[in-house]
C-alpha cells in the first residue's frame, strides 16, 4: 500500500487524494516527530508559569480573560471539544473527513502547534485503521478553522462520540479503538485548541474539487469538440495563431484540445451549404474555448491558493522557532473561500454554455439537418427531448451554487468572532455544483454522439469514433426509438465521471491539457 510520510514543511495535493480518496498509510518523519517534541517543551515551560498565555491557561474566544489553573487545563482541553462538537445535519463524505484529518495532522507535524507527539501519532493511527468520525455538514463558519467539523474528529481522538469502522458501520468512536488498539488520547494544555484551529475541511474539498474539474474541463473540451462536429461547424476558430494574439493560457490549452479532437475529421467544414450559407458558428461553439479557458486559468490560481495553503501550519496560537507563542489570525479561511467560490462560478458558465450546445444540437432549426430532438421518428419519438430539460434544471441550480458564500459573515462568539469567511459553506456547495456539472457534460457528451451517428455518410475524426465506440461499450447507448432514457443517461454520467471520455481519445491524441 502506499505510504504518504508527513514532514514539517507541509504536503502536497497528490497526498491529500492518495489519503482521502486512497486509503494510503500515513507515517510521521522523524524530523517530525522531533519538532513535536522540542515545541511542547515550550508549551509546557509556559504552563509552567504564572502568567496567562491563550491557548495554554486561559479560556477561549470570548472567554479568553478568564486565568485556567493547572488542576482544570485537562478539563479545559476536553470541554472544548465537547462543547465544539456541535455539528448538525447529514454526515459529510468519508474522503472529506480523511482529508479534514490529515491535513490538520499536517499543520501539527509542524512543529507549530505545541502538540505532543504521541496525539500526532494517535491521529496518524486512527486514518490508518480505517477509522471515520461521523462529521456533520453544518457547524463550520471557516473561522477559527473548521469548527465544529475538526471538533468531531477530536471527539474521536478521545473515543468518544460515534464513527465509521472500517466496514462501513457506525459505532461508538471508542469501540473502535478498543478493537483498533489505539488508545484514547488525554489532552493536556494547548491540545484541544490545536486541534480545531485550521481551514482543514475546506482545503480538502479544494484539493479534490480541482483533481475532478481537472477531468471535467477536459472532458469539456472534448464534448465541444464533438458538438462542434455533429454540427457541421468550422475548426478554423481553433487555429492556434488566433489564440497567441489573445494569450491566455487556458484558452490556449482548450483551443488545443479540441483541436487535438477534430484533427482528420470528415463533418467539419461542410457549414457552406448553398441553401443558407453559414459565416461562422454560434457563439456556444465559437466561443467554447475562450469559456472553458477562463475556467482554466481560475483553476490555476486556485491551485496556486491550494499550494500555499497546503504549505501552511494554520493555527492558533502559535509556536514559533525563537520560543515565543503568539495569537494570530492564520486561521482565517478568506484565501480559500474566494477561490472556491470563483470555482463554482466558473463551473457554472462551463455547464451554461454546454447546455447552449445541447440545445443547439436537437432544435431541427438550428442543427443544420439533423432530426428534431435526435429522435428516430420525430412526433411518434420524442428523442433526447426531456434530457435537455434534465440538463437545463442542472444549470439552473448551478446558477443559484454560484452566489457566493464567502461574501456573507454573520458574528458570532459574543462579538470576539465579528468577521467569518463561510470558507465550508463554499465548499460545500462547489461539490454539489461539480456533481452537476458532470451530469451536464455527459448529457451533451450522450446527444453530441448521437447526432454525429446520425450524420450517415460522412466520417467523424479518429478521436470522435474512439469517444463514440468506449462510449457504447460503456452501455451508453446510440440512435434508436424512444425507451427508458435514465439507464443511459446513468451510463454516460458513470463514463464521464470515471474519466473514461478522457481515457478513450487520448491513445488518439495524445495527453490532453
Amino acid at each position: 500500500m502506499h505510504t504518504v510520510v508527513v514532514g514539517t514543511s507541509g504536503t502536497t495535493a497528490e497526498d491529500v487524494i492518495a489519503v482521502a480518496r486512497g486509503n494510503a498509510r500515513i507515517e510521521l518523519s522523524g524530523e517530525a516527530l522531533d519538532a513535536l517534541a522540542r515545541a511542547r517543551e515550550i508549551v509546557d515551560a509556559l504552563a509552567a508559569k504564572p502568567e496567562p498565555v491563550y491557548g495554554v491557561s486561559t479560556g477561549f474566544g470570548a472567554l479568553a480573560s478568564r486565568h485556567i489553573s493547572p488542576e482544570l487545563r485537562a478539563q479545559l482541553q476536553r470541554n472544548i471539544v465537547r462543547s465544539h462538537a456541535a455539528g448538525m445535519g447529514p454526515r459529510v463524505e468519508r474522503e472529506v473527513v480523511r482529508a479534514l484529518m490529515f491535513l490538520r495532522l499536517k499543520t501539527v507535524a509542524s512543529g507549530h502547534t505545541g502538540v505532543r507527539p504521541s496525539v500526532a501519532q494517535t491521529m496518524a493511527d486512527v486514518l490508518n485503521a480505517g477509522i471515520t468520525p461521523v462529521v456533520h455538514e453544518y457547524g463550520s463558519l471557516g473561522c477559527s478553522g473548521d469548527l465544529a467539523p475538526l471538533s468531531h474528529c477530536a471527539l474521536t481522538l478521545m473515543g468518544e462520540g460515534d464513527a465509521e469502522g472500517p466496514d462501513g458501520v457506525v459505532r461508538p468512536a471508542g469501540e473502535l479503538l478498543a478493537e483498533a488498539g489505539i488508545q484514547p488520547v488525554e489532552l493536556k494544555e494547548k491540545e484541544g485548541l490545536a486541534l480545531l484551529n485550521g481551514t482543514d475541511g475546506m482545503l480538502g474539498m479544494l484539493v479534490m474539487a480541482l483533481a475532478d474539474l481537472d477531468k471535467l474541463y477536459k472532458s469539456a473540451d472534448i464534448t465541444a469538440a464533438l458538438t462542434l462536429e455533429a454540427l457541421l461547424g468550422t475548426e478554423k476558430v481553433l487555429a492556434p495563431e488566433l489564440h497567441a494574439i489573445r494569450p491566455h493560457p487556458g484558452q490556449g490549452a482548450s483551443a488545443a484540445n479540441m483541436a487535438a479532437v477534430l484533427k482528420g475529421s470528415g463533418l467539419t467544414e461542410h457549414f457552406q451549404e448553398e441553401s443558407a450559407p453559414r459565416v461562422q458558428d454560434a457563439y456556444s461553439v465559437r466561443c467554447a474555448p475562450q469559456v472553458a479557458g477562463a475556467g482554466r486559468d481560475t483553476m490555476a490560481h486556485a491551485a496556486l491558493v491550494a499550494s500555499r495553503e497546503l504549505a501552511s501550519a494554520v493555527d492558533n496560537p502559535v509556536v514559533l522557532p525563537d520560543g515565543r507563542v503568539e495569537s494570530n489570525g492564520n486561521f482565517h479561511g478568506a484565501p480559500v473561500a474566494y477561490v472556491l467560490d470563483f470555482l463554482a462560478i466558473a463551473a457554472a458558465d462551463l455547464g451554461s454554455i454546454a447546455e447552449r450546445r445541447t440545445d443547439r444540437l436537437l432544435d431541427k432549426n438550428r442543427s443544420h439537418g439533423l432530426p428534431p430532438f435526435l429522435a428516430d421518428d420525430a412526433g411518434v419519438d420524442s428523442g433526447l427531448m426531456i434530457a435537455q430539460y434534465t440538463q437545463a434544471a442542472l444549470v439552473s441550480e448551478m446558477k443559484r451554487l454560484a452566489v457566493p458564500a464567502s461574501a456573507d459573515s454573520i458574528p458570532s462568539s459574543a462579538m470576539q468572532e465579528d468577521h467569518v469567511s463561510m470558507g465550508w459553506s463554499a465548499a460545500r456547495k462547489l461539490r454539489t455544483a461539480v456533481d452537476n456539472l458532470t451530469r451536464i457534460i455527459a448529457i451533451e457528451m450522450y446527444a453530441a454522439t448521437r447526432a454525429i451517428e446520425l450524420r450517415h455518410g460522412l466520417t467523424p475524426a479518429p478521436a470522435s469514433r474512439a469517444a463514440i465506440a468506449a462510449a457504447r461499450a460503456a452501455g451508453v447507448e446510440g440512435p434508436g426509438p424512444d425507451r427508458f432514457l435514465a439507464p443511459d443517461l446513468a451510463a454516460a454520467d458513470a463514463f464521464v465521471r470515471s474519466g473514461g471520455l478522457v481515457a478513450a481519445v487520448e491513445p488518439v491524441t495524445g495527453p490532453l491539457a
